[in-house]
């Protein structure tokens, strides 16, 4: 019986994922329905969900856009032909990258251009990974994407080569430095990029919940299947040697999961509301738990709206105040 529920901190939203769904409110509220939004915003059911009962419509090709419709690109990052199909369509883009993705997308075509080869540590098929490489491509680049260390073998470039390491900003740390060392140890001359392409949230939020595993018998993470580093945290938390197992909602727990077991943490992914975490720990706390709230990790950054949303916003006080005049 579950007698103990810790929350632990930093979790959910982070400052790039904040910045996304604003920025489709913003232009909800600005431009009004429907605001077209490419790909996911963020990887989060419930979010998304939200966001369409508001009027929002989610589509995956910029095909789908009608001609001339405001279009908010996730936070994920877009290949750069998708912003060209956007333009040859009359769309307005809002494009709500995430400015740590967009790091990276700056980071490959300058590295590109300065003579390294590049290798790109990701998951295969994930559309942040696809907007990178997208960048490559439009230079006659083809860069090989790495997703298990057994790949490194693989990769074709000769051993003398100046190599350079870019990464998906949501993976597994401990993972990803594997996989780096064993590319530096086939690859002599080979650098990363002076901070870290995994970003601070991803970082911070691992960090936490390998602390909160050594204090728990089971871990609960809110965040959806579709999210990279919501599943990370449950590998995180399972590697420590705790239980961990991952839900979008109250509805998805299950009875076994907690049998024998006392306390229970809870985090979430860096995309998941705050709400679906306080209706798990409601679950528990409804049955007489005791609620504790855990804060190992220091976590406080925030991001300017994009350019767009920027002038948007004048454009928009500029017509009021010259309706009032």
């Amino acid at each position: 019986m579950i007698k103990n529920v810790i929350t632990v901190s930093p979790r959910g939203f982070c400052a790039g994922v904040a910045r996304s769904i604003d920025v489709v409110k913003d232009c909800l509220e600005i431009f009004g329905a429907p605001v077209y939004v490419k790909h996911a915003i963020v990887h989060n059911k419930t979010v998304v969900n939200d966001l369409t009962a508001a009027g929002a419509v989610t589509v995956e090709e910029v095909s789908e856009i009608p001609k001339g419709a405001i279009a908010v690109f996730s936070a994920h990052g877009s290949p750069p032909e998708h912003f060209a199909q956007a333009r040859a369509r009359g769309i307005r883009v809002i494009d709500a990258t995430c400015p740590l993705v967009t790091k990276v997308h700056i980071e490959i075509v300058r590295y590109i251009q300065d003579g390294f080869k590049v290798v790109y540590i990701g998951h295969r098929g994930h559309v942040e990974g696809i907007g990178v490489l997208g960048e490559a491509k439009k230079l006659g680049i083809e860069v090989p994407l790495i997703d298990t260390i057994d790949e490194v073998k693989d990769l074709p470039y000769a051993t003398e080569e100046k190599i350079v390491i870019l990464t998906q900003t949501t993976l597994s740390v401990d993972e990803t430095k594997d996989i780096a060392e064993a590319i530096k140890k086939k690859y002599p001359n080979t650098s990363e990029p002076a901070a870290s392409d995994i970003c601070f949230a991803t970082t911070n939020r691992q960090g936490a919940i390998k602390l909160l595993a050594k204090r728990v018998d089971v871990i609960i993470v809110v965040g959806s299947v579709t999210s990279s580093n919501s599943n990370r945290l449950v590998e995180v938390a399972k590697a420590e040697g705790t239980d961990a197992y991952l839900v979008d909602t109250s509805k998805e727990l299950q009875k076994e999961w907690f049998k024998e077991k006392e306390t229970v943490g809870i985090s979430a992914g860096a995309s998941a509301p705050e709400y679906r975490v306080q209706e798990i720990v409601d679950h528990f706390t409804r049955d007489g738990a005791k609620k504790e709230t855990y804060d190992p990790i220091e976590e406080n950054m925030t991001f300017t709206p994009p350019r767009e949303l920027l002038e948007a916003r004048k454009e928009q006080e500029e017509k009021v105040d010259n309706a009032t005049k």
